[in-house]
């Protein structure tokens, strides 16, 4: 498609056991039909050609003569179609007879891959009349053409090489090591299953969890093809259960017992750039056949759901789950901080902002998990020129009521004093007039932690490490920061969590106030009704689209001009064009010229798969340069 998406098709046709012109018109049919969903690649079950229960009717050269007829028929109807085609069929070659899938493309055949695993169990005899693929790959004449012919080949497309497609049929993927594993381990990053697996009570689940769980073992897309109505009913039924899955999580599923064809639109770029960070991911390709295509991508865009949060679940109970395990991580870290140190005492300052709330949750709860007297968490509220009532009240209030200590400091006249000291004017609001407040702030809590012989926690989030919106210095400056790798949109779902399940209600109103406060660091004066003037989303953008920007960049290493894209269909109706491009220009500004605060940030715990760590994940020179990036966004305009 663009971007690296690649569109593919999981089909169960309509088919009549041993009737194959019946099957291989079924077959062109949904090759037609995928292909005007812009389809590049569609996968069709096990032996469909002349169905999968054909039972001893295998040994009738009649058939399998047949079976080869049609798929040259259909080779050759689909020879204009713009779509890769993996189709399994019975094949006889030197007196062996095997269950393979051939891979077809624009009217020629790519490669003929046998089954390696052949199940002779229950109800399955495959070994009656089959024999397993021997390992080796050969170059056969097929249909008037020289073919690979074996388990270990791989098709890639010359003019889009992260796109690189193999097989393996059935039972393979049931097996101890799944051929897959090898494929994957060879530079495959799709894999094609031919599949007829029969229906009973809870195999669904098992089967889905198994695809499932190999494409994220091979970091791949998988797609499963299962056999459906049609195949014969005499002992076992099939129900069309196909599934289209990348590393790990389900994009595709078919509804059972009924004959249809899902989609998907799997990322292979996505795919390359999780397999170049995963260092334990190993490729040797050096005893693969390569076929090598060229390979003309549809145009169209795609159809796949792009996440506005991706940091936070869409659903309900696993964002339960979610927010108690960070909780969980928040505090743990921190209480092994605090019985390192030997202190009873922590200082955390505390505005009734998100921030400073959840940071006071945590320190709550790990204060609790180490047996320690609450009393010990020293909240400090220093009001300014920028304090409102409504945020004053808030961190007070809080505070009392998770049973920790308040002290007020008004910090008006230490920064008037500091303005005189500097020469600096009081009526030009300016940064110094902001940094001023956030730098006499981390002072009074630094020596308070020496006054109380405890240590700073600090509040600032990943968000805010991303943009720079930091303080150097100031709120920069912690001993240990619990909020370090939790994204803004993350933590408001945090704080929702807590007061979702504390049974105090003066807690949870006081928790749904401050979620209903705007984002503020409260450094400028508020307006004449008292309300908070300076708004944080108003100056640097809305954190939703930072947060998506950030996750894009450094979870899956998009290319600027790619997020812009997938923001555009994450947030349709909610921004327009021209909104998401300023944001994101000024999220790759903000984010290459604030590294160096980055680079001297203060320990804290890794909650999910992004961190700005300098000691962990993120190893950037404070002085690395922006203008790649954005000459991608200026191509744009």
């Amino acid at each position: 498609m663009k971007y690296g998406f690649i569109r593919t098709a999981a089909a169960t046709p309509d088919i009549k056991v041993a009737d194959c012109d019946f099957n291989s018109a079924s077959i062109i049919e949904n090759i037609r039909r995928a292909a005007e969903n812009n389809t590049e690649i569609i996968v069709f079950p096990e032996l469909c050609v002349t169905g999968y229960t054909c039972g001893d009717l295998f040994a009738q050269r009649t058939l399998i003569k047949a079976a080869l007829e049609s798929l040259d028929r259909i080779k050759k109807e689909t020879a204009e179609i713009n779509i890769i085609s993996v189709i399994g069929f019975p094949f006889e070659y030197c007196s062996n007879l095997y269950n393979c899938a051939a891979v077809l493309y624009k009217g020629s055949t790519l490669a003929v891959v046998p089954k390696s695993v052949l199940p002779n169990y229950n109800e399955f005899y495959e070994m009656r009349w089959f024999r397993e693929a021997s390992g080796e790959t050969k170059l056969i004449d097929f249909l008037g053409e020289e073919v690979c012919f074996g388990t270990d080949i791989i098709v890639k497309a010359s003019n889009m090489p992260e796109m690189s497609i193999a097989v393996e049929i059935c039972e393979d993927l049931w097996s101890v090591i799944p051929p897959s594993s090898r494929h994957a381990v060879a530079g495959a990053n799709i894999i094609a299953n031919p599949s007829a697996g029969n229906e009973i009570t809870g195999k669904d689940t098992y089967r889905k969890s198994l695809v499932e769980n190999q494409s994220a073992r091979i970091i791949g897309a998988y797609i499963y093809a299962c056999a459906g109505y049609g195949e014969s009913t005499t002992d076992v039924v099939y129900s069309g259960h196909n599934i289209i899955s990348e590393n790990g999580i389900t994009l595709a599923e078919a509804k059972r017992f009924t004959n249809s064809i899902v989609y998907a639109d799997v990322d292979v770029y996505r795919l390359e750039s999780e397999r170049q960070k995963n260092s334990s991911f190993r490729t040797d390709d050096s005893e693969y056949t390569v076929v090598e295509i060229d390979f003309s991508e549809n145009k169209g865009d795609i159809k796949r759901f792009i996440d506005p949060a991706p940091f936070v679940p869409n659903d309900a109970k696993k964002r339960e789950k979610r927010c108690e395990e960070i909780m969980n991580i928040q505090a743990m870290g921190l209480r092994k901080r605090i019985e390192h140190i030997g202190c009873k005492n922590v200082v955390i300052g505390i505005s009734g902002g998100l921030d400073s709330t959840q940071a006071l949750l945590v320190c709550a709860r790990a204060f609790d998990m180490a047996g320690l007297d609450r009393k010990g968490i020293i909240a400090v509220t220093m009001p300014c020129f920028g304090t409102t009532d409504r945020t004053y009240t808030n961190a007070v209030s809080l505070t009392h009521i998770i049973g920790a200590t308040l002290k007020e400091i008004n910090i008006k006249p230490a920064v008037l004093q500091h303005f005189k000291d500097i020469g600096h004017d009081e009526s030009i609001k300016d940064l110094t007039y902001e940094n001023s407040q956030a730098r006499q702030r981390t002072m009074i809590l630094m020596d308070m932690a020496s006054e109380y012989n405890g240590f700073v926690v600090g509040t600032g989030d990943l968000s805010e490490l991303a943009l720079g919106w930091a303080t150097y210095n100031g709120d920069h400056m912690s001993m240990y920061g619990v909020n370090c790798s939790i994204p803004k949109t993350l933590i408001k779902y945090l704080i929702q969590y807590e007061a979702d399940i504390t049974e105090s209600k003066e807690l949870r109103d006081i928790l749904m106030d401050i979620l209903d406060t705007p984002v503020s660091p409260e450094l400028l004066p508020p307006d004449k009704d008292g309300n908070i003037a300076q708004i944080t989303e108003d100056v640097v953008g809305p954190y939703e689209l930072h947060d998506f920007f950030l996750y894009n960049m450094m979870r899956l290493g998009f290319e600027p001009d790619k997020i812009y894209y997938l923001a555009g269909i994450a947030f349709e109706g909610r921004y327009d064009k021209k909104t998401l491009y300023k944001w994101l220009r000024n999220f790759y500004w903000r984010f290459f010229s604030q590294q160096f605060k980055r680079s001297c940030i203060p320990d804290g715990p890794k909650v999910g798969s992004v961190s700005l760590s300098p000691r962990g994940d993120w190893r950037m020179p404070s002085d690395a340069v922006v203008s790649l990036w954005m000459k991608k966004l200026d191509e744009l305009k």
